[in-house]
């Protein structure tokens, strides 16, 4: 793992709530700080999660979150489901430390496959797990639907 002069990988705390969301946002997806309060109050203490984050200065570089999940036709996988670097912190070693990291968790849980899905419009990200090993098994649309709001 090679982090910027200065950085920390560690696994990231609710006090870290407001950088995650600024990270967040950064890459398109807003939330509050205290939205990602209440995920990482939900997530932190889960053993079938991991959110690891790099510091620098009091300031994140970058987060990771990974999972367990269970799928009815595939079974149980490990895969990434968040991964963001701050712009000022790309191509600086964070992304891959971050992704270092994910994958010696899913390893000891005993995982040999970890899987990532990447929007179709993030060609640096594809061009990055391409780099780190990563090859393409699948494309595929996803579809949402809002319900309406139950009472």
């Amino acid at each position: 793992m090679s982090l910027p002069d200065m950085s920390m990988l560690r696994g990231a705390r609710l006090d870290d709530a407001s950088e995650i969301a600024r990270l967040s946002g950064e890459l398109g997806y807003p939330a509050s700080a205290a939205e990602i309060v209440t995920r990482l109050t939900a997530l932190l203490d889960d053993p079938v999660h991991r959110i690891s984050v790099v510091e620098a200065a009091g300031t994140l570089l970058g987060w990771i979150a990974v999972e367990c999940r269970m799928t009815l036709e595939s079974g149980e996988r490990a895969e990434i489901v968040g991964l963001v670097v701050s712009e000022q912190a790309r191509r600086q070693g964070v992304g891959r430390t971050l992704v270092d990291d994910a994958e010696a968790w899913a390893h000891a849980l005993g995982f040999a496959t970890l899987v990532v899905r990447s929007n179709v419009l993030r060609d640096a990200s594809h061009e990055f797990y391409r780099r780190q090993g990563y090859m393409l098994r699948k494309t595929q649309h996803v579809y949402a639907k809002t319900l309406d709001a139950v009472s």
